[in-house]
């Protein structure tokens, strides 16, 4: 890691002088002639996290004297619009900000091997992994990549951010859906909020085997809510290596995880309409609680933004056709129909997005209907009436009386994870025996040693 800061809350002022700094070390650990920059922010899913603040900061700060490109990771998201963009990264030109298509624009650098993947999840996984990443990042002639983003818990990977940035919100349809399945099988309770889990192992396999020459940095956000419950920056660390992905992720463990003595019986979760139109990435709500809601209870998404299931009209078909009906459902349809046995990525969120029948998941949606919404097995809830009982403004963070009922409102729910103590102790274990595994079977890399001492010193702390 190069350099970090960390506080109660640091200012735009605070971060841009980062930027600078990045720059000015940029120049003298990688290239001292900058003349050609792609940066690499999220999409507008994290639209909070400050990412396209530091974004529009870089621009400006590279001057005219260089170009800049700016690359949304994507993944399988829908585009931006001219409008969304500017939304995003302010005044940078729209021209110089383009769209990873995840089906035309990669180019294939090699595998982590079927044999790496069966050895990291018990033989769960028996495919390989395709690295095939957008190839402006071999072929775009460019002296840096930067690349931005929030280390936030995440379902896929753990936490989410740093190489992630690479190899799912650039990656290949067959990157994506290889990695998803992967983390759906090995199950999404025990990759949300765990600092290493085997796909991140797998993918920190494929950054030291394809991306060892590439001329880049990590730009690592951590957001955090104060006292006060506004959204602050408290973290941002950047460097070259894995280790600035673990301080990031350590520090966001601090402050995004909340964990219960016992789980609630009723959540309520807030989904900004700009940021979530599809139950794709509305179902954070879903992932980010799941761990929270006692067996029974209910959880509610307000979501008036959601106009669609997937990004992708074949992931909304698959969605439409399959719906989010648990884990034996899914499986035997991914074995048996070869449209959704191509789409990876859509059986994983079928199984991610399933609460298995322990737990009620009610959408009050803006724009699908209720026998849409029914039809892939949730529950639902006329909009107005949701937002006037349950309405955003009124209640608090955390836990509020409405009709004489205890609720949790989250109004945020992609920007922490809600567990039970007890279940995320349990995936810290499972999680521990994967990190000794590979110790074994790497010494050499040190980076094994460290996160079986991580998890070794969680263990201790949440138990």
């Amino acid at each position: 890691m190069w350099f970090y800061e960390e506080g109660k809350a640091l200012d735009k002022s605070v971060q841009k002088d980062m930027m600078v700094r990045l720059l000015k070390e940029a120049a003298q650990r990688i290239t001292p002639d900058i003349k050609k920059v792609l940066i690499l922010p999220p999409d507008l899913t994290r639209f909070h996290s400050d990412a396209g603040v530091l974004t529009n900061d870089l621009y400006h700060l590279l001057g005219s004297d260089c170009h800049v490109d700016v690359i949304p990771t994507l993944g399988q998201h829908v585009p931006h619009t001219p409008e969304e963009n500017q939304w995003m990264f302010g005044d940078i030109p729209n021209d110089r900000i383009h769209a990873h298509d995840w089906k035309t624009s990669c180019k294939k650098l090699g595998e982590v091997s079927a044999e790496f993947v069966s050895y990291a999840t018990d033989g769960q996984v028996n495919w390989n992994i395709p690295v095939e990443i957008n190839r402006a990042i071999f072929d775009g002639g460019y002296d840096l990549i930067i690349n931005v983003g929030q280390v936030v818990p995440h379902e896929v990977l753990g936490f989410a951010n740093h190489n992630k940035n690479y190899f799912i919100g650039l990656g290949s349809k067959a990157m994506i859906s290889n990695s998803h399945m992967m983390a759906g099988t090995y199950g999404i309770e025990n990759n949300l909020g765990q600092l290493i889990t085997p796909l991140r192992g797998c993918f920190n396999v494929a950054e030291r085997d394809y991306l060892g020459d590439v001329p880049h940095v990590y730009v690592q956000i951590v957001k955090t809510q104060d006292d006060d419950g506004k959204l602050i920056t408290s973290g941002l660390y950047v460097g070259e290596g894995v280790d600035t992905y673990i301080a990031a992720a350590r520090h966001a463990r601090e402050k995004t995880i909340h964990l219960f003595d016992k789980p609630m019986n009723k959540i309520i979760c807030h989904m900004d309409a700009r940021e979530f139109k599809s139950t794709w990435v509305g179902n954070k709500a879903v992932y980010r609680t799941r761990m929270a809601v006692a067996d029974g209870g209910e959880l509610i998404i307000l979501a008036p933004g959601v106009e669609r299931f997937g990004e992708q009209p074949e992931v909304d078909r698959m969605i439409r056709k399959y719906g989010y009906k648990g884990t034996a459902n899914t499986l035997e349809a991914y074995n048996s129909d070869a449209e959704l046995a191509d789409l990876g990525l859509a059986a994983a969120h079928l199984l991610h997005g399933s609460s298995e029948g322990r737990f009620k998941i009610t959408y009050a949606p803006g724009k699908l209907k209720k026998e849409e919404v029914e039809s892939v097995g949730f529950s639902y809830m006329d909009l107005d009436e949701a937002m006037a009982k349950y309405n955003p403004e009124k209640m608090k963070d955390g836990i509020n009386q409405i009709d004489g009922e205890e609720v949790y409102f989250i109004n945020s729910p992609s920007l922490g994870l809600w567990a039970a103590k007890d279940k995320y102790l349990a995936a810290i274990k499972k999680n521990l025996d994967f990190a000794k595994k590979m110790v074994a079977k790497e010494p050499e890399e040190k980076i094994w040693k460290l996160l079986e001492e991580i998890d070794i010193e969680d263990i201790e702390r949440f138990a």
